[in-house]
């Protein structure tokens, strides 16, 4: 099989080429290559493109003849001011995507969705795929994901041919991401050897639920869906769900029982100054975010985590704390630069404007419309807040 990955060289990417077996034929996509010779990189043939660029749309096509199955993993989850805006990055990148799967007559698709995407849900139901994906819409990283199951309904009835699938993932970690992690989670100022050490408070909500999934059992999932050739949505995440009071005994001491509105409020200020990357959309994303149940993985793919939800949990912290970096450029990303009263990551408030429509009807949307091209978040792009 020929099987083009996009977003390969970053965390779900990564453990996809690792669990890859010889015989197939891997092509991954990254807006930058992965060091050469290195493992898992060295199993796939590169391609450098940045797909919410407008040349992607001619690029892709050529890159796509001949391939079996296409698995879609690029997407901004928590972009750094200097990178492309998430906007052009996620909704236009996937409209340049679909237009090249149609054009080099790619007959299977495997695309990364989230439980993001879901309606939220009361907050101890466990939704099924059949839930409805209207997002959250406070948050732009739910907005986006429910943009996309939109983006996918409206290609599935265009193109009823290509057969389809989408994984929603709840939280997905590994070791290799801990770098990544900690640049999306915590300020340069916190020293992470501290992670889970005793006396190191932790200030959570009361209420707080959360639950993950490691990598390596996504990429399971995944590669079970093109050995199959299956269609439709999968559930993917891990027991048990996590608390509070779980989090808190992995990265910390003792937990810290504050107010989700005064850590929001605290966070809104923070991020604003620089003083640390979390925009408050993600906590309110993180208290509102459906639990989903896996059944229908276990049931049609015979999926069955190795990694329970906790030892995921202990794993990305001990590599934390031990200053590990992934392999590739968005798995050991570089410092921001700070600046005092300057955001270090781009916005996750929504734009004011579906990004759907704002990435244009056509393949080569993202160009220089507000919000999805041009100059970094908070630089021309969308407002800070």
């Amino acid at each position: 099989m020929k099987i083009v990955v996009t977003g390969a060289s970053g965390n779900v990417g990564t453990a996809l080429l690792r669990s890859s077996r010889d015989g197939s034929e891997l092509v991954g996509i990254a807006r930058r290559r992965p060091p050469r010779g290195r493992e898992p990189y060295d199993r796939a043939r590169w391609i450098e493109c940045d797909i919410g660029d407008p040349a992607a749309a001619s690029l892709l096509p050529r890159v796509f003849a001949g391939a079996d199955v296409v698995v879609h993993l690029a997407w901004a989850v928590h972009p750094q001011r200097t990178d492309p805006p998430l906007t052009r990055t996620n909704a236009a990148g996937t409209a340049n995507l679909l237009h090249a799967v149609t054009e080099a007559g790619v007959r299977h698709m495997v695309c990364a969705s989230s439980v993001a995407a879901y309606t939220p849900a009361a907050r101890w139901t466990r939704v099924d795929e059949q839930w409805p994906c209207g997002g959250l819409s406070v948050s732009a990283y739910s907005r986006g994901k429910a943009d996309l199951e939109a983006q996918l309904d409206a290609f599935e009835q265009r193109q009823p041919t290509i057969r389809v699938a989408r994984i929603r993932p709840c939280a997905v970690v590994q070791g290799d991401a801990a770098a990544e992690m900690g640049d999306w989670l915590f300020g340069r100022w916190l020293p992470r050897a501290v992670l889970g050490r005793p006396g190191v408070p932790v200030p959570l909500w009361p209420g707080l639920r959360l639950q993950l999934v490691h990598a390596a059992d996504v990429a399971a999932a995944v590669g079970s869906i093109v050995e199959q050739g299956a269609t439709g949505a999968f559930n993917l995440a891990a027991d048990p769900v996590l608390t509070a009071t779980d989090l808190a005994a992995v990265f910390g001491g003792f937990r810290v029982p504050v107010p989700h509105r005064v850590l929001t409020v605290g966070a809104g200020v923070s991020w604003r100054l620089g003083l640390q990357p979390l925009h408050p959309a993600w906590l309110r994303l993180a208290d509102r975010a459906c639990l989903v149940d896996a059944g229908r993985a276990a049931r049609e793919l015979g999926w069955t985590p190795r990694y329970d939800a906790g030892a995921a949990c202990a794993e990305l912290a001990a590599a934390m704390r031990a200053g590990r970096s992934g392999p590739s450029a968005p798995l050991a990303p570089e410092h921001p630069v700070f600046r005092l009263g300057r955001p270090t990551h781009q916005s996750q408030r929504p734009p004011t404007r579906a990004p759907a429509a704002a990435a244009g009807a056509g393949p080569r949307g993202g160009g220089s419309a507000r919000g999805t091209g041009g100059a970094p978040d908070g630089e021309g792009g969308e407002p800070l807040e």
